[in-house]
């Protein structure tokens, strides 16, 4: 696979590359230059893979001879050892839960899967790679975990000060070893604005090897395409046209739709469904894109203003506002329509749904709507357990949510974090002082 910068498409970098560098030294965001088309061969034994064949079947198309057959099976293998279910609310709408992994968040998929390549790659070298990772709740959990211990590699998390939930907090916080959480008095934009900042730092190249592991990085972004077939696998009648609904905050996960798409995906729609920070059903309506401040709300993972994976959405598309426009569709929803919706999810169906979730469902039933469309295989993508939320959901559904082993584990530990302003200085800072400690 052959990658280019969304900023300058005579770069041409290996995909093993691009996953240690992150992002590219102009400061874009590496793209494939092409993504293969999956044939009928592979789509007739699809309902059979379990999750991990599939994602080793779609990974050696991706990746052609760059990796040996062998040795991603077995990174395939670490990684995708958890499935992503496709739950019926009724004949017509499922949800594809996302939250089997260990952090309980649909990101463990990207993650685990980049900690493992990372450390294919990195395996014969003696340089420490620091990830340097921007979080708005879940991504940090999920990077934290999946480079927990591994030999080699440093793991800094920034996260916006009283802006992630409790629980949240506790995942990023509590692990220690290789990693180190810093609390940003700002937003997820002004952490996210640090990490990019720091990538072109030539004082801090000269120091240490930086990396990213937020879905800046193709290495998280290429995976979270696996899980678009695995819903389709488990659709009952596939003459219907499936449309899918994707809550979304950076676009990662949308951008890996739309890439599953390219990829021969029988999808009809995609729906961005964004909360209060609503730039890019903006932009959907008006064909301008003006990021702005981002808002804080109960769905804090799609708290996000000036969105990154924007740029690979235009890439794709080659800037063609008419194409984006006809592949997706963009709603946006308040905190109050958010919680009627996990009160209708848990009345109507019987479902308790985490609010990035319920955005997704008021999205999916707007365009329907809309649209008038009866017949169809809808899809919500539910990114998080409730109890990741659970006093937000428990409050409004009046019933309390058991927390499952692994968080209620992470509540008793002890939080340990860095607090620093949101001034690029004092993250360079802190990273020098961390070089030259080593």
């Amino acid at each position: 696979m052959k990658l280019y910068s969304t900023n300058n498409k005579n770069i041409s970098i290996s995909f093993k590359e691009a996953v240690m560098k992150g992002i590219a030294d102009d400061g874009g965001l590496f793209m494939p230059f092409n993504l293969p088309k999956l044939g009928k061969d592979f789509f007739n034994k699809l309902e059979n893979l379990e999750f991990n064949e599939l994602a080793f079947e779609i990974s050696k198309h991706l990746l052609g001879d760059e990796i040996p057959a062998e040795d991603l099976e077995k990174i395939i293998n670490s990684a995708m050892n958890f499935d992503s279910p496709l739950v019926s609310l009724n004949a017509n709408l499922g949800i594809l839960e996302l939250f089997h992994g260990p952090t309980l968040a649909f990101k463990d998929f990207g993650a685990r899967f980049m900690a493992n390549m990372m450390s294919y790659v990195n395996r014969e070298s003696k340089k420490e790679i620091t990830i340097l990772v921007a979080t708005s709740g879940d991504t940090g959990s999920a990077v934290a975990n999946g480079f927990y211990k591994v030999d080699g590699i440093k793991v800094v998390l920034l996260y916006p000060s009283n802006k992630v939930s409790k629980i949240q907090e506790q995942q990023l916080t509590t692990l220690g070893h290789n990693v180190t959480a810093l609390e940003v008095e700002g937003t997820f934009d002004d952490c996210q604005r640090l990490v990019k900042q720091a990538f072109p730092d030539k004082d801090l190249a000269g120091k240490m090897m930086l990396s990213s592991a937020n879905s800046i990085n193709i290495g998280r972004l290429l995976p979270q395409s696996f899980y678009y077939f695995r819903a389709y696998a488990q659709t009952k009648d596939k003459s219907l046209p499936l449309i899918i609904s994707v809550p979304s905050g950076n676009f990662g996960n949308l951008t890996a739709g739309l890439f599953a798409k390219e990829m021969g995906l029988p999808v009809k729609k995609y729906i961005a469904a964004t909360n209060t920070n609503d730039v890019f059903p903006k932009y959907l309506e008006t064909g301008k894109y003006e990021a702005k401040p981002s808002i804080k709300t109960l769905s804090n993972a799609m708290d996000v203003g000036n969105p990154s994976n924007f740029a690979r959405i235009q890439a794709l598309y080659e800037n063609d506002y008419a194409i984006i426009k006809e592949n997706i569709y963009g709603e946006s929803f308040s905190d109050e329509e958010t919680r009627e919706a996990i009160r209708e999810v848990h009345d109507k169906f019987g479902y308790m749904i985490d609010p990035h979730g319920a955005v997704g469902y008021l999205a999916l039933q707007r365009y329907l709507g809309k649209n008038k469309i009866e017949k169809y295989n809808g899809v919500i993508l539910e990114t998080a357990h409730p109890a990741k939320f659970a006093d937000v959901v428990s409050g409004i559904i009046n019933k309390e949510i058991e927390l499952p082993d692994r968080l209620a584990g992470c509540m008793k530990k002890e939080k340990h974090s860095v607090k620093i302003s949101s001034e690029y200085g004092k993250l360079k800072k802190f990273l020098l002082e961390t070089a030259n400690n080593n």
